[in-house]
């Protein structure tokens, strides 16, 4: 975990101290909570653009980072323990207070920071953003913070916990929120799509595995780099990966000149998965039809021009088509092509593609490692829109392609009724659709184990069974 030296000085939460500039790492870590607050935007974005402005060197990048990301996975349990040390309700605390209370939380609770350290950098913190533009609020709102995180510190983050939280036995959720710090219905969730054999052993592992920061993983896009050009660990399932050993992954040449990307071990089975099922008759028309960012596409078309086929991206948003472009890189040969389209609606004849990927708009709970505020932001009411949505795309990536065709769809979500729900429902409902048997494709192709998936053929991915994001994996043929 990254140490840092402290910054500022003591405070003594007078009224009449000095005010002092805020140490720009934690100015930084506040920034990026302000903009997941404030904009809704994702911290693994805005961090890159942050540690820029502030100019931060890379020991105050990675404290940066490992302070917003932390304080976002952990805020259940801030805000808990908060909650016991305010006088009020934390909903009449302004915002930009809270934001640095949880990051001091943070430091005292899960970082090596000292305690002064702790409480007097976010004092001075506190005075720079939550004060106003009179002096007096920001005493004030300085003295406020000094006295809370004083109380904070007076305890462990165990004996907190033990405080805080209500007892598993008596409710296992409401418990979980706290101590896990996921809410009661995302804790709801993963328990059923673990399935009533998964004890409560597991179900912790699982939450202890998402508020774990996930290492950085590489994949070397065939044809176009080696894997053993990357620096770092290869990958337990994918052939193409490896796990970066340290350092910017920019700094990697194979990366820089867009040989090689950041893409999770999951993200690349999904590829691979559509790139290695059976197709009966021709296989030279592969399709993206929610290609953007573009991380799947990119590998998706490195294995496709090892076949003499052809990849069509199709992204409804303008600017993530173009993150789309960007990500193919250069492509004289023309073996692929991007389209601004919707994919319930896409400009393609029915009938005319030989693999298709729908990875499908999703709550993205399975990516709770590396998108921490997603728990957050998400509500159970989301799920309607996005089911209806995956059945729309699914039902039309079947009408789409060619009998003995297939289409795989994917969700980086674990959550029932967008995995099983939405395949079942269209393999019901349709005479022309088989399900195929992605789960024993992965193990004998990739050796991916303990990876069944909730309907019979189907797989699910975890981060405590197999390090990736909780990906889940159908594969269904479209038959005559």
């Amino acid at each position: 975990m990254p140490e840092h030296r402290g910054g500022g000085r003591p405070s003594r939460g007078s009224r009449t101290s000095r005010p002092t500039a805020a140490d720009p790492a934690r100015r930084a870590a506040w920034e990026v909570l302000k903009s997941v607050r404030a904009d809704d935007a994702y911290a693994n974005l805005v961090l890159p653009a942050v540690v820029v402005h502030f100019s931060l060197s890379a020991r105050d990048a990675a404290f940066t980072t490992e302070l917003a990301s932390g304080t976002l996975r952990w805020r259940g349990l801030y805000d808990a323990v908060l909650a016991a040390c305010v006088d009020r309700s934390l909903s009449r605390v302004d915002a930009p207070v809270l934001d640095a209370l949880r990051l001091g939380t943070h430091q005292l609770l899960a970082m090596r920071v000292p305690t002064h350290a702790a409480i007097s950098t976010t004092v001075d913190l506190v005075r720079a953003v939550g004060g106003g533009r009179g002096g007096g609020r920001a005493d004030a709102a300085a003295g406020f913070a000094n006295a809370v995180l004083r109380k904070v510190a007076a305890r462990d983050r165990d004996a907190w916990v033990a405080q805080v939280a209500p007892p598993a036995e008596r409710d296992l959720f409401k418990h979980a929120e706290v101590a896990w710090s996921h809410p009661a219905w995302v804790v709801d969730e993963l328990a059923k799509a673990l399935g009533t054999a998964a004890a409560g052993d597991e179900l912790a592992a699982l939450l202890a595995a998402d508020n774990v920061p996930p290492a950085v993983t590489l994949v070397a896009r065939p044809g176009r780099a080696e894997r053993d050009e990357l620096p770092g660990t290869p990958t337990t399932y994918s052939p193409f990966g490896v796990v970066l050993d340290g350092g910017r992954p920019a700094s990697v040449p194979a990366v820089a000149e867009g040989r090689a990307a950041v893409q999770d071990e999951g993200s690349q089975l999904v590829a691979l998965a559509l790139a290695a099922a059976d197709v009966e008759g021709d296989d030279r028309l592969w399709v993206d039809l929610c290609a953007g960012p573009g991380g799947k596409t990119s590998l998706l078309a490195a294995l496709a021009a090892g076949r003499d086929a052809r990849v069509l991206a199709v992204e409804r948003a303008h600017h993530r088509a173009g993150l789309v472009r960007s990500a193919l890189g250069a492509d004289p040969a023309g073996s692929w092509g991007v389209v601004t389209a919707d994919g319930t609606r896409p400009p393609l004849r029915p009938g005319t593609v030989d693999r298709l990927l729908v990875d499908a708009p999703c709550t993205g709970l399975g990516a709770l490692r590396r998108r921490p505020e997603a728990r957050w932001r998400r509500r159970p009411d989301d799920l309607l829109d996005l089911v209806l949505l995956q059945r729309a795309l699914l039902g039309r990536a079947l009408d789409l392609v060619r009998p003995g065709g297939v289409v795989l769809y994917a969700t980086c979500s674990p959550v029932l009724a967008e995995t099983s729900g939405v395949v079942g429902s269209a393999v019901e409902s349709r005479r022309d659709t088989e399900l195929l048997d992605v789960a024993g494709l992965l193990a004998s192709r990739y050796g991916v184990t303990d990876c069944a998936g909730p309907l019979p053929g189907t797989a699910q991915l975890w981060p405590h069974r197999h390090g990736t994001d909780a990906m889940f994996l159908a594969l269904l043929r479209r038959t005559a």
